[in-house]
């Protein structure tokens, strides 16, 4: 399968060099030339395999230059039980008296956070993608991150032979666990850059980099080759695809508990993503493509709501005050996977999609046409959620379910609430509904502490001891990748101006 520029000015490409470049050279994101369907007995199958068997069946469609046999390798590596505990993806029943409420668990991986689900797999897709298009040069790889993408990266490519990775992120812009698993990064290969700026800055960044033909060229000369692990590379989004298509097979293998009712291939369940960049939802969009029995897509956003109101109005605006809040992986004002949905929607016109992202970058604006959000509007609705009623959120979800969730998912609850009075067929159940639940609350701890705790009660202590507490009041286990963060040694203490990032990753790279 050939990949294509969503913006036009670029040569097709196989599925390896799509992954090996991470941004197609015309600066837009590299999309499958079609999008592969699944059969009904294809999906109903995917029931009675595990979870490996089922992201091969999904990327094997996809990366048509890798083998099937690659795919399985790949893998039973990434996904191993050495790396993801209980399981990779497990989908919780969280009322038992209700088989309508479901949560997708996506924070088993080593992180903490969902990026693993793809950056634990990414590295071996570039490295394959390097050998089958016969760079035998170095990789480096670039990321920007509001939090989670960073650490997955790191952990991802450490101690990868011939490979390196520099992670920036907004100095601000992330919580105190996110910052100490970045800062405590260990593998002489890994690089970590703070920025005095947001993450829109630090992305902006990354993608200048990216493009930019006068920094290829002195990297080439040095025998180097530079890509992304941001989910601009399609190597970071297509691994994602394949959970909505496992979290439907669970649901079609589960038992749910009396008086609940098994569900039938074909009943359409719709999905929850808390979302910034736009590729975890994008990501189920795909699977509905697919075929996947998907109904609605709910976006959910936190304060910066610049996709919710997008989704209402068809109209992009960057140009609003920023907010940070206590849900950081979100606080996001350009959504860079929007752009591979544009290009769909639009009947896959590069033109309009080129238009549009000229607006973005020119004006800090752009407003599709009526019949574009039409077609956004039949699977999409976006919905967002404040700091108060992230916090309140989160206890409401622990007195009714007993069962603590971090902010991320707590805007996804909040979302739904608001979002789901839609009529229904008369008579007829509710649909089923997963909640993508991204990240452990354990990540969060402050915010987590003062949602159940009270408000304020995190202040004066520290991060371990609200870990602690936070375990002895959920029973649930500190995560092994969080737990003792504070007495680990700080490894990367950089801190650099936006304008600085060119210079820092070439430094970096050597």
């Amino acid at each position: 399968m050939d990949y294509v520029s969503t913006r036009g000015g670029s040569p097709a490409v196989p599925s390896a060099e799509a992954i090996r470049r991470g941004l197609a050279p015309d600066g837009g994101l590299y999309v499958p030339s079609e999008i592969p369907a699944f059969e009904p007995e294809e999906i109903e199958a995917l029931a009675r395999v595990p979870f490996v068997d089922r992201i091969v069946a999904v990327l094997s469609r996809f990366l048509t230059d890798y083998t099937p046999a690659e795919l399985r390798r790949y893998a039973e590596e990434a996904y191993g039980e050495e790396r993801f505990q209980p399981a990779p993806a497990p989908l919780v029943q969280l009322n038992p008296y209700s088989d309508r409420l479901w949560m997708l668990e996506l924070w088993h991986g080593p992180t903490a956070a969902f990026k693993d689900m793809a950056l634990q797999i990414l590295p071996h897709l570039l490295k394959a993608a390097l050998r089958k298009c016969g760079t035998e040069r170095e990789v480096r790889i670039l990321a920007a991150t509001s939090g989670d993408t960073g650490k997955a990266a790191l952990e991802g490519f450490k101690d990868i032979p011939g490979t390196s990775v520099v992670v920036f992120y907004p100095a601000r812009g992330v919580s105190e666990a996110q910052r100490l698993q970045m800062a405590t990064q260990e593998g002489a290969n890994c690089r970590v850059v703070a920025v005095e700026g947001t993450f829109d800055d630090t992305q902006a960044g990354v993608k200048e980099i990216l493009a930019d033909a006068a920094t290829a060229a002195e990297l080439d000369a040095a025998g180097v080759f530079l890509s992304s692990a941001n989910s601009i590379n399609w190597g970071r989004l297509v691994p994602q695809i394949a959970y909505y298509f496992s979290a439907y097979a669970d649901l079609l293998a589960a038992v749910p508990k009396e008086p609940g009712v098994p569900m039938k291939m074909g009943e359409r369940v719709d999905f929850v993503v808390p979302t910034g960049n736009f590729g975890n939802i994008l990501a189920a969009w795909y699977a509905k493509r697919m075929g996947l029995p998907v109904g609605r897509l709910v976006c959910a956003s936190n304060r910066n709501k610049v996709l919710a109101d997008f989704l209402r109005t068809g109209v992009y605006d960057r140009r609003r005050e920023f907010h940070r809040t206590i849900s950081p992986s979100m606080d996001i004002l350009v959504s860079s996977n929007l752009e591979r949905l544009l290009h769909e929607v639009s009947g896959r016109d590069a033109a309009r999609v080129s238009g549009w992202m000229g607006d973005l970058a020119a004006k800090g604006s752009y407003s599709v046409d009526p019949a574009a959000l039409r077609t956004l509007q039949e699977t999409f609705v976006g919905g967002f959620a404040d700091d108060a009623a992230t916090i309140r959120t989160i206890r409401e979800i622990y007195d009714r379910f007993d069962h603590v969730v971090d902010p991320h998912t707590a805007v996804g609850f909040h979302v739904l609430e608001r979002v789901s009075t839609r009529p229904g067929t008369p008579g007829a159940p509710p649909p089923r509904t997963v909640v993508v639940s991204t990240a452990s609350p354990f990540k969060f701890g402050a915010s987590v502490c003062d949602a159940l705790f009270g408000n304020g009660y995190s202040r004066g202590r520290g991060e371990d001891v609200l870990l602690q507490e936070l375990a002895a009041e959920s029973g649930l286990a500190v995560p092994a990748g969080l737990d003792g963060l504070t007495r680990k040694e700080i490894r990367h203490t950089a801190v650099i101006p936006p304008s600085g990032m060119r210079d820092e990753a070439l430094r970096a790279f050597g």
